[in-house]
């Protein structure tokens, strides 16, 4: 092959004749074919620096942008947001939208928990005859507003990384719902304050129907 032009190895190989050309002539050169390490812009932040924003954004992932500047700023390094950013990409952190979920007790986490343990393994057949049901809170005034956490994929769910919600408060109304394998049924306003009589109340004249009429 070695007598061969470039662009006749380039048909049989199906590449280009300048693409042959290269490969043959950084052989000759290097003794190897794979892309060299390419030296790059050199990086603003220091190793330490790194660490250290690292460090901050573990302990705390709501940590800001202009938060970590003025960090460094201290530490005698001044960058930019977008080198911050770029920086926390290069660990495999990205700024995301931090997950809402129900402020619940140890005691609830650990229940719910075994809940689904017991359940692990039940036949679809049997998930066919359960009815769920939940309230919703939805906000009419004031700001619901979406948090910024820095974190990886896998850590959504880290408590760290979550906002706890509430069902229950002003500002607000209360629905109330159920569904099943079949379907769903209407929604119920809840305009009093939830407490365990009215949710009996609910059961007993809301879910119990929607049941009986599966």
């Amino acid at each position: 092959m070695a007598e061969m032009g470039y662009r006749t190895i380039g048909k049989q190989l199906g590449e280009k004749a300048t693409t042959v050309g290269a490969i043959i002539k950084k052989w000759k050169k290097f003794k190897m074919t794979v892309n060299l390490p390419q030296s790059g812009a050199p990086c603003k932040i220091s190793p330490r620096g790194a660490s250290m924003i690292m460090r901050k954004v573990r302990d705390k992932p709501r940590t800001t942008q202009h938060d970590l500047v003025n960090d460094l700023k201290r530490a005698g390094t001044t960058v930019s947001k977008k080198t911050i950013s770029n920086t926390l990409r290069r660990h495999g952190l990205k700024s995301c939208s931090a997950r809402k979920v129900p402020l619940l007790k140890p005691a609830h986490v650990q229940a719910c928990l075994k809940f689904a343990n017991d359940h692990l393994d039940n036949p679809e057949e049997e998930w066919e005859k359960v009815m769920w049901s939940d309230e919703t809170k939805i906000e009419l005034f004031g700001l619901n507003s979406t948090r910024r956490v820095w974190r990886k994929k896998k850590d959504e769910y880290n408590p760290k990384n979550t906002i706890p919600t509430v069902k229950h408060g002003g500002g607000n109304i209360i629905l109330w719902g159920c569904f099943s394998a079949k379907g769903t049924v209407r929604l119920h306003h809840i305009e009093e304050r939830m407490d365990g009589a009215m949710f009996r109340e609910i059961l007993a004249n809301k879910l119990l129907p929607s049941v009986s009429t599966e």
